[in-house]
């Protein structure tokens, strides 16, 4: 993805809130071609003051992405179960990032897992979780720490994953936010 391509995805997400928030009536249209229209899971991350201020997103697209990121935008924004809406007030003080997803694959063996590079799902019965490549390097978590949390964030024991092979599933993203595109 090109540094234009980043930053109109970003541009999007962003309008998408505000619009919402009562903000603005623009709207910024993307282009229905090239990686705008592809089909790619995505996730939306709002931080405020550093902190986490929500996160949803899509593992697979049914959409093209840049209908996905306005959709987990607004999401992020309004129904991340962690946390109340975000409202206009706090607004100047979010900033957003953006990782779009390749389609996630059977991750078999615990030792081909790469810290930063892979996101992982985990489903066990009726309970699944997902954290994104990001999350272990933003937290300082070795591989093993990884998977603690990830059984964690599916409401699983942390250490369930040394009991027995848990079905996992990985993916990479492509990971950029306002902050380093000056929005």
């Amino acid at each position: 993805m090109t540094h234009e391509e980043r930053r109109l995805l970003l541009k999007a997400a962003r309008n998408r809130i505000e619009r919402h928030l009562g903000l603005t009536n623009e709207v910024v249209h993307l282009p229905a071609e090239g990686v705008f229209d592809t089909l790619s899971g995505c996730f939306v991350t709002l931080h405020a003051h550093g902190d986490l201020r929500g996160c949803i997103g899509f593992i697979r697209a049914v959409e093209p992405l840049r209908k996905t990121i306005e959709e987990a935008a607004i999401l992020a924004a309004t129904e991340d179960p962690r946390f109340p809406p975000v409202n206009a007030r706090e607004w100047p003080h979010v900033s957003i990032e953006i990782s779009v997803l390749t389609p996630p694959f059977d991750m078999d063996n615990y030792d081909d897992i790469v810290v930063g590079k892979h996101g992982l799902i985990v489903r066990e019965g009726h309970r699944s979780g997902l954290l994104l490549p990001q999350v272990p390097i933003e937290h300082g978590m070795n591989r093993d720490e990884f998977l603690d949390a990830l059984c964690q964030k599916a409401g699983l024991s942390p250490r369930l994953w040394t009991q027995k092979q848990l079905k996992l599933q990985a993916f990479t993203a492509e990971v950029f936010s306002e902050e380093e595109h000056n929005g």
